[in-house]
């Protein structure tokens, strides 16, 4: 199960390190409105799907909180099938498509899942509604 914090499902970015940090600031600035996971980590970790509307906290590298997301958007889809509107909607600065799935195989290679154009994934959309730059998030 994944944590939970104030009664919330919790969301951890990326790799724990100098990977979160980057990932939660950019969620912080609200440059980052979408994430990507695979499906299969959803069952390993007796997990269901988010669903629209759902809080989830943000967590850091120490297990605390930074910011609450809401979700906007949830997606189940071949990684193929990823469109460069979710991929950009990351706000990492990938160039194109390619590039978000080079850096996306490359990540879940190191960590010990390799993906194929038929990997299911499960693409997030969210908004920052608690945190230091919510009241200027887009909505």
């Amino acid at each position: 199960m994944w944590p939970r914090v104030d009664g919330m499902r919790a969301m951890e970015l990326g790799a724990p390190g100098s990977m979160r940090d980057e990932l939660n600031a950019l969620v912080l600035v609200g440059a980052k409105r979408a994430t990507t996971g695979l499906l299969g980590e959803y069952a390993e970790e007796d997990e269901r799907l988010e669903t629209v509307g759902e809080r989830l906290a943000l967590l850091d590298n120490e297990g605390a909180a930074v910011a609450v997301l809401e979700i906007t958007g949830v997606e189940v889809k071949a990684y193929d099938e990823v469109t460069w509107e979710h991929a950009a909607a990351e706000g990492e600065g990938d160039a194109d498509l390619d590039a978000w799935r080079d850096v996306h195989r490359r990540f879940w290679s190191g960590e010990g899942t390799p993906v194929q154009g038929d990997t299911l994934v499960v693409c997030l959309g969210f908004r920052l509604t608690d945190g230091p730059s919510a009241s200027s998030a887009p909505e």
